[in-house]
């Protein structure tokens, strides 16, 4: 059996590829495009989720799971296919097993807003009566990793040797 070479996941600093310093960002650029093709992960510091925000995300999902099975349950819409709401456990299947995970989960992604003809492929959120700050909380972590995200592409285009706001019209 051939050995398995672990590597550390890298950790960059987001403030260097926001900064002011050419250098900096030129670095960060290059560390993420060498870890992405070695490992395909890294780990960001400085993004915008905030230790409070964050904090405040796991304290009404705590609260969420707290919950009452029969109660989780209301927000788990089969049609949704697990793309939104609560999915519980024993839904997912690990490769190659007939027998369900012992996990459960949230789902919140994207609000699309106004008439954008992508609402279609994208339901609208389900949101628990029982917190009502989930929503609040909930999306505007969203917000803040999808900041981090874009921020992320542009670096990504500039390792791609494409112009730095490449993607952007695909972020918006």
């Amino acid at each position: 059996m051939a050995d398995i070479l672990y590597e550390e996941v890298p950790s960059l600093d987001l403030a260097d590829f926001r900064g002011n310093d050419p250098d900096k960002k030129k670095k960060f650029v290059a560390a993420l495009g060498e870890a992405y093709n070695n490992i395909g992960f890294v780990a960001v510091r400085n993004h915008y989720l905030s230790e409070g925000l964050s904090n405040e995300l796991y304290d009404v999902i705590k609260k969420f799971f707290s919950l009452q099975d029969t109660t989780k349950l209301k927000y788990e819409i089969p049609d949704l296919a697990g793309q939104r709401g609560y999915i519980g456990k024993g839904k997912e299947h690990a490769k190659g097993r007939n027998t369900g995970d012992l996990k459960e989960f949230y789902h919140v992604g994207q609000t699309v807003i106004g008439d954008d003809p992508i609402k279609k492929e994208y339901p609208d959120n389900v949101w628990p009566d029982e917190l009502p700050e989930f929503k609040m909380i909930a999306l505007e972590v969203y917000k803040q990793l999808e900041r981090t995200g874009v921020q992320m592409l542009r670096a990504i285009a500039l390792y791609l040797n494409l112009p730095e706001n490449y993607f952007h019209f695909k972020t918006r």
